[in-house]
């Protein structure tokens, strides 16, 4: 989808033109001494033009428009091109969420329909916050736009292909809103490579297919260097957890290392280790899923596609930020060479684990791999994993769960969630949770005694593998990876692709 910036705001030649519209309650005066003073939403749309205004107010229809947030009406205007209003409803409640919310909900409601569309921008700008505004938008665009159809026969082609942002504003803003655009242009591609990934059949993206595909794609990326671990390296690193898990798969194992130096980094640049985990699939092992419980578990690589989502972006940004990004990528399968429950296996800071359900399996490959991004010793380490069912069960599909050894750092990420408009809830690793996991024939179990703060107690187990001295996060994303269709930015089904924008906002801010 092409995506211009004008500063004409008579688009004549343009199919749809796109305006807002906001309302206010004010009070109606009595028309008799016996009534009492009554309030009515009234219609705020000083932004218009005038052949808006006459084309609205000639409108039979428009009499019953009320300009509540998400309220479409559409007329056509005397000039024959077809106008869409956008109700906000109250001016002094508007956010960037919501202008988010509504454009994708527009951009639904009008894909396939028209060829192009201008959206006239005047009134759809927050008042100060102008290239933020412009940025939700187009983030809401490039999400909302998205579908994931390479393996139909038949593409979904959306039959919009060019929107054209007009505004009245001076063109002394230009290189603001121009660098706005350009902004949101890689957070809603780097969205798509993020949910392309997830979204990918585990036949086709497994461990070794899934590296190359990194190893492609950071081809066009400036200052990047690449280093690919496989099996007989992690041996080397002592990495048996790691191991452990990909011993039924197969395929080798990957652990994808990237490193993004910036061009004028120096020795006091910040350095920022973000880890995803990548399982591929989970079958579970031989704690066996449950049929229905194994469906979407393709899904399970999200955390990896969601740090990388945000490292290309930093990377494309060319933020003055160290960045080392690590992957750590395989899948769960069961045979006779699969790790069986009650194993004993060794972890690379030395620390002995036993497995004692092989479904809990994505906190020994990050206990592996976190540790492994300790020894460059960043300033802070964030992983993302789609960890535990029970962040599900206790903040639902909205919102990601926060653990971290560092309040600083804990404040930060939710900040950059508020920035970024996602939620982010920060819960607690405490003493209990961390007693649970121990064992009684070897350091760690990788489960605790009963259900109760499963997800505590899955950050307590990587925790173990944090080098002291480390200020850490772990981000689980088990409840949000897999769009619920909530949010009319994200597919009714597939990857969100959530938390990626946090983490970008993390990485500009650090």
């Amino acid at each position: 989808m092409k995506i211009n910036l004008s500063f004409e705001a008579n688009q004549s030649g343009t199919e749809l033109h796109i305006f807002s519209c906001f309302n206010k309650t004010q009070e109606v005066k009595a028309t008799k001494k016996a009534d009492t003073k009554k309030a009515e939403k009234v219609l705020v749309h000083s932004h218009w033009s005038e052949e808006l205004t006459e084309s609205f107010e000639h409108s039979v229809a428009s009499k019953h428009y009320k300009g509540e947030c998400g309220e479409l009406f559409s007329i056509t205007m005397m000039s024959g091109a077809t106008a869409l209003i956008v109700g906000l409803g109250d001016k002094t409640k508007l956010t960037k969420e919501i202008l988010r919310r509504q454009i994708a909900t527009t951009y639904k409601a009008v894909s396939g329909k028209y060829e192009d569309a201008t959206l006239h921008l005047d009134g759809f700008l927050l008042k100060g916050h102008a290239e933020e505004s412009i940025t939700a938008m187009i983030e809401a665009l490039h999400m909302a736009a998205y579908t994931f159809d390479r393996h139909l026969a038949v593409k979904k082609k959306a039959k919009l292909q060019s929107i054209t942002l007009a505004t009245n504003e001076k063109k002394t803003v230009a290189k603001k809103f121009e660098a706005a655009i350009a902004e949101a242009h890689i957070i809603g591609e780097c969205v798509k490579v993020a949910r392309d990934f997830v979204n990918e059949a585990p036949n086709i993206l497994h461990s070794e297919t899934y590296a190359k595909e990194i190893e492609k794609d950071v081809k066009n990326l400036k200052h990047v260097k690449i280093k690919i671990l496989g099996k007989a390296e992690l041996k080397k690193e002592k990495m048996g957890m790691f191991l452990a898990v990909n011993a039924g798969s197969a395929y080798e194992p990957r652990l994808v290392h990237l490193t993004y130096t910036p061009a004028k980094a120096t020795s006091k640049t910040k350095h920022i280790a973000l880890v995803g985990k990548g399982l591929t699939f989970d079958t579970g092992g031989y704690s066996l899923k449950p049929g229905a419980s194994m469906m979407n578990m393709k899904f399970d690589m999200a955390g990896s596609a969601t740090v990388y989502a945000a490292f290309r972006a930093a990377v494309q940004m060319q933020l003055p930020v160290k960045i080392s990004c690590y992957l750590g990528i395989t899948d769960n399968a069961v045979n006779h060479l699969a790790v069986m429950p009650d194993s004993i296996v060794t972890g690379r800071n030395g620390k002995t684990v036993e497995i004692l359900n092989t479904d809990a399996e994505g906190r020994l490959v990050l206990g592996d791999v976190v540790n492994y991004a300790c020894d460059d010793k960043p300033d802070a380490l964030i992983d993302a994993a789609t960890l535990t069912g029970a962040i599900l069960v206790a903040l639902g599909s909205e919102v990601c769960g926060l653990f971290s050894n560092n309040q600083k750092l804990a404040d930060s990420l939710l900040k950059s969630a508020k920035n970024a408009d996602e939620y982010m809830w920060q819960l607690p690793i405490i003493d209990e949770h961390k007693n649970d996991i121990k064992a009684l024939v070897a350091d760690l179990k990788n489960i605790g005694s009963n259900g109760n703060g499963g997800s505590a107690k899955g950050a307590a187990f990587i925790e173990n593998f944090v080098e002291p001295g480390i200020a850490w996060a772990h981000l689980d994303i088990a409840g949000i990876g897999d769009s619920q269709g909530h949010l009319p930015y994200c597919s009714p089904k597939g990857a969100s692709g959530l938390i990626i924008r946090t983490l970008i906002d993390y990485l500009k801010n650090v």
